[in-house]
């Protein structure tokens, strides 16, 4: 089975990637508590590619990093790449994004998930994109999942994120779209 390092702390996204990969054989696991690959690329693939790459360089092992995020058009994009740092917690990235989008007539939003795998010296040997389109509601709803899940709805499905099945996110997730491309590029 082969080993590859995630480049996060948050198990949420390793169960995710790990219910799309075991079946290829891969086993996922959580990078180093204490290995920190500053994000300073300006779109999602260069930061999926900077934490991918950095933490195969010191671990010695493969790795795979997704950089991801929320879209939101009434704000021109934002949060971005910038969704994780939105605020301190979950609750507090969701109130600051309904705060800033108010009652805004135009709730379209988009998540995108990039992700990179590289090899243990550091190089980049695959990459993937996927993308989810949706709108932001007034209110959460839901349980499930993590982050802005609660409050990305999409229509054709008449659920959030956070009220999906695990295998209906997988279908339509942005992190779902990317898996699923990335899958068609393994073995590694």
């Amino acid at each position: 089975m082969t080993v590859l390092v995630v480049a996060t702390s948050n198990p949420g996204k390793v169960k995710e990637m790990q219910a799309y990969l075991a079946d290829l054989g891969y086993k996922l696991q959580l990078k180093p508590k204490d290995l920190e690959i500053e994000e300073t690329g300006d779109t999602f693939m260069a930061n999926a590619c900077l934490k991918a790459s950095g933490v195969a360089k010191v671990t010695g092992q493969w790795a795979i990093a997704d950089d991801s995020g929320l879209a939101v058009e009434a704000l021109n994009g934002s949060p971005g790449i910038y969704s994780a740092r939105y605020g301190s917690t979950d609750d507090e990235r969701i109130s600051r994004l309904l705060s800033e989008l108010s009652d805004a007539a135009n709730r379209r939003a988009q998540f995108v998930c990039a992700i990179a795998i590289a090899r243990p010296d550091g190089k980049i040997a695959l990459q993937s994109e996927g993308v989810c389109d949706g709108e932001i509601l007034h209110l959460g709803r839901g349980t499930s999942g993590f982050g802005y899940d609660p409050i990305f709805y999409l229509k054709e499905q008449q659920l959030t994120f956070a009220e999906m099945t695990t295998s209906q996110k997988q279908r339509y997730s942005h992190r779902g779209k990317a898996l699923s491309a990335l899958r068609s590029k393994l073995p590694l």
